[in-house]
């Protein structure tokens, strides 16, 4: 019997040898489709290929692509446990043409691939056909089906349509019959519901073009999309009916049953069926990079692993169970998939963490369900305000109530549920209109609450599609804008980050079919992305689908800064202390910026060993790793938080390095542990290099290190190098040797300046300072006065050649007056034997105003003071005089 496995590889091993690509699996994430919450069919990778948008190097293609349906048009989570072929999750095998074969292949390709690589007998296949596909119909009698057997229909259940318009075509479907035990009529036919008749394999040949005036033309290429669900043609070749029976399910539904101590197929059957079944959607959309939260694609992953973990709960499991059965779906499905692998304990660690807290809440949640059902008459309803408290208080969803009540053959009133829902929603507007945010920003408000908020894909891509709700122009909505626009763009979901915790926003371009606009700048109000653009070409309108790229070198500037940043953080912490706290952040593409406590200003030595340590966690290129958990269990882990950020339920932690104070390889100990909701590198050697500008104060008690990271540290360290050497060559001396030099020229300098300053002073000394009033003291009241303007003598120079002129008068008064560089010194001098009657600042004050300045101070033996200009020197001298007067 074959396994999964054997299947899945059979089914790409025909097609390769066939001459078709073997492609991955695309992410479960679509980047390509922003109508799409996850894709849900093979061809959703291929989409542009179809539409002649996008080539590549190969025109045939075979997958095996990861499915989800469990949110938005696409959505079987409800029916996930009671039937046998429904899944959140589940594999479509798929081969693809673009232009290159068609029909003719097409169909021998799958009638050959069933009936000898997969041994299925002939006789049991039925084909349904277009009923105005003549020539799919003679392909199908040509290979061996029967008139009988090829039945023709007219609805659009053979008819594919990717949407209102565009390419599409007519399908034809492969069905095996069960045989007469099983319920069931042909497709057509009144019984097609029963079992009987099971569709296995589905081929589109997309060949038209669908227009909004109903009109249709034939398509340019024509192509191939097939979809094979692997897990229904495995129950198939494995002789069951049901897909819970296939090896692979029945692995985990036993893996499922060990850790809870039950039956497999016992009375807890269905739960152990709903579990295996969410445990696959689960761990596949954690290693495709979805978390758990409250609004968006993380919103659906919380309410199946919720779902999941109440049933495991109904199974009377008293711990976590999810986290536990992660290894049985890696043994069996991790070699095909290897993201499951490298992703194992980010899903172990994130369901452990979600069901502990979910537990936490279940019991009295439920406790509430009871209490409510007691107080109803039998079958009666669950009040919908009843369903809102569930959700808005214990985080039960709506539809995981509703699961609830089907087992008691209740329901809900969801009238009453949107009801208070809605009610809830007004509140909300209210506050948020009061919280003094800016008027207009409650535009924002208004569009989240009615077209959702932006889901952020940018942890993981930098390209995407996604569809425009809403353009904003001046403070209101508009339906489009054409080119030189400034406006502002709201998307379903984008690659760009929007500025938060000291991360600044991304930058790049919005291309649609009509027109592309320049991204400069990207914020976030209430949940919802703001791209801030010009409109560079074309139209741009709302509801268009959008081509969106970050400018990918900003991008990875920026990301290193950031993780750079966190090294930073840890590398001061431990040079300085844990009194070390951040007080805020820059994260730019051109440089990082870093505040924190710290009392005084750092060393040269403590410098060089914080850049030191971040280039050792630098060089050591070790993996930067993400984990979700609530804030306490991260601070228990000693994960630093952020200055200036709010958490919610969830946090990012962000863990970079391993300890090299335990050994390199030692215990695992992790350098840096943050609280984080940025970009960041995927390995530290990513950053490249880290340069420390310098530390300066930024506030009381808080200092700032700005730093460089990549491409702009190696330029500084260049300019640099390039300065030195440009310094070594004009002084004719070796780059090392620098120093030296320098410092021999300063000593040089000095003496030759106290050399200059020495025969200044001399000169002036002599009576060669042009002296008005003449250079030889006078008597004023009884008191020898020598005044004098000297010329080319700093006012530094004045203090000595007052001490020297006290010494030649014995007793006196001296003012002089310094003409430099087109200001006036003045300095006043009074022998110790007058400075108790006559005050030398008085002298200075009074010439200083005269001069058209003001003050001057000092002791009464020597003062100085300044002005503008010696040009009145001689009034000056005159009013110094009238002080020694009286």
């Amino acid at each position: 019997m074959p396994s999964l496995n054997d299947i899945r590889s059979t089914f790409l091993k025909y097609f390769e040898s066939q001459g078709h690509r073997v492609v991955p699996s695309s992410p479960l994430v679509p980047r390509n489709d922003p109508t799409l919450m996850f894709a849900n069919s093979g061809m959703v990778q291929f989409k542009n290929l179809f539409t002649g948008v996008e080539t590549r190097d190969y025109t045939r293609a075979t997958t095996a692509q990861k499915c989800v349906r469990a949110g938005g048009k696409h959505n079987d989570l409800d029916n996930v446990g009671y039937t046998a072929r429904h899944h959140t999750f589940f594999e479509m095998l798929g081969n693809f043409s673009f232009g290159d074969y068609f029909k003719t292949e097409a169909i021998p390709f799958a009638y050959e691939l069933i009936t000898r690589d997969f041994g299925i007998s002939k006789d049991r296949l039925y084909a349904t056909v277009y009923h105005t596909d003549d020539e799919a119909f003679e392909i199908w009698k040509k290979v061996g089906i029967p008139d009988s057997r090829i039945i023709r229909i007219a609805t659009s259940d053979n008819f594919w349509q990717m949407g209102p318009t565009g390419p599409c075509g007519p399908c034809t479907e492969i069905f095996y019959d069960h045989g007469e035990h099983i319920w069931g009529g042909p497709p057509g036919s009144p019984e097609e519901d029963g079992d009987r008749f099971i569709e296995i394999w589905n081929i589109v040949f997309m060949q038209n073009e669908q227009f909004e005036d109903g009109s249709m033309r034939e398509l340019d290429i024509q192509s191939i999309d097939t979809g094979m669900g692997l897990e229904r043609i495995g129950a198939l070749l494995q002789g069951k009916h049901d897909n819970y029976d296939t090896d692979l399910m029945r692995a985990l539904i036993e893996a499922s049953a060990h850790a809870t101590s039950t039956d497999p197929d016992g009375p807890g059957k269905m739960h152990h069926r709903v579990i295996a079944d969410h445990l696959r959607s689960t761990s596949f959309l954690i290693a495709d990079g979805v978390m758990p939260s409250n609004d968006g694609r993380g919103y659906v992953l919380r309410r199946i692993m919720r779902r999941a973990m109440r049933h495991a709960h109904m199974l009377g499991a008293k711990d976590p169970v999810m986290w536990r059965l992660v290894p049985a779906l890696v043994a069996k499905m991790g070699g095909a998939y290897p993201e499951l692998g490298r992703a194992q304990p980010l899903i172990e660690e994130t369901l452990k963490n979600e069901e502990t807290r979910f537990k936490q809440t279940l019991d009295r949640g439920l406790k509430l369900l009871d209490e409510e059902l007691g107080h109803l008459p039998e079958g009666a309803a669950l009040p919908g305000e009843t369903a809102f408290k569930l959700y808005d208080t214990y985080g039960f969803p709506l539809d995981l109530t509703q699961d609830a009540l089907r087992e008691r053959k209740r329901e809900v009133d969801t009238d009453g549920f949107d009801a208070a829902m809605a009610e809830q929603k007004a509140k909300a507007r209210a506050a948020w209109s009061g919280s003094g945010e800016a008027a207009d920003a409650t535009i924002w408000y208004d569009i989240a609450e009615t077209k959702g908020t932006t889901d952020f894909l940018g942890y993981d891509t930098e390209t995407a599609e996604g569809q425009i709700l809403a353009l904003v122009a001046d403070g209101a909505e508009v339906a489009s804008a054409e080119t030189g626009a400034q406006v502002t763009l709201v998307l379903n979901q984008s690659p760009f980050y929007a500025e938060s915790g000291g991360q600044v926003g991304d930058t790049g371009t919005i291309s649609t079919e009509n027109g592309s606009a320049r991204v400069t700048d990207t914020r976030k109000v209430a949940g919802v992305f703001l791209h801030i653009a010009e409109v560079t070409e074309g139209k741009i309108s709302r509801g268009e689908a959008a081509r969106l790229e970050v400018d990918h070198a900003r991008r990875s500037a920026i990301r290193a800064n950031h993780s750079a940043t966190h090294l930073l953080n840890e590398a001061l912490r431990r040079a300085l202390g844990d009194h070390v706290a951040q007080r805020g952040s820059l994260n730019a593409p051109d440089r990082l910026r870093f505040d924190f406590s710290h009392a005084k200003g750092l060393s040269a030595t403590e410098i060089d060993q914080v850049e030191r340590e971040v280039n050792d966690y630098i060089r050591q290129n070790a993996p930067v790793e993400t984990r979700i958990m609530t804030p306490d269990d991260a601070r228990g882990l000693g994960a630093q938080a952020l200055f200036g950020e709010k958490y919610g339920d969830e946090v990012r932690v962000v863990s970079m390095g391993i300890d090299e104070t335990s050994g390199k390889g030692g215990n695992g100990a992790t350098y840096s542990i943050e609280l984080c909701g940025g970009t960041h590198v995927g390995r530290t050697g990513e950053i490249g290099l880290f340069v420390c500008l310098g530390d300066s104060a930024s506030s009381a008690g808080v200092r700032r290190i700005e730093a460089l990271t990549g491409e702009a540290a190696l330029d500084h360290l260049r300019e640099r190098d390039r300065l030195v050497s440009g310094l070594a060559s004009t002084l004719k001396t070796a780059p090392g040797e620098l120093s030296d030099r320098v410092h021999a020229l300063m000593d040089e300098r000095r003496a030759l300046a106290n050399e200059v300053a020495q025969l200044r002073r001399e000169l002036a000394m002599a009576g060669g300072g042009a002296a008005t009033g003449g250079a030889e003291p006078r008597d004023v009241n009884g008191v020898p006065f020598l005044a004098q303007v000297l010329s080319g003598v700093s006012g530094k120079d004045l203090r000595p050649l007052i001490d020297e002129l006290k010494k030649r008068l014995g007793s006196g008064a001296i003012l002089l007056i310094a003409d430099a560089d087109g200001k006036a010194a003045v300095a006043a001098g009074v022998t110790d034997d007058l400075a108790g009657t006559l005050s030398a600042v008085d002298l200075v004050k009074a010439a200083v105003a005269e001069l058209g300045g003001k003050g001057g101070g000092g002791r009464p033996d020597m003062a100085q003071g300044g002005a503008a200009s010696a040009e009145n020197a001689d009034a000056a001298i005159k009013a110094a005089e009238a002080v020694i007067g009286g």
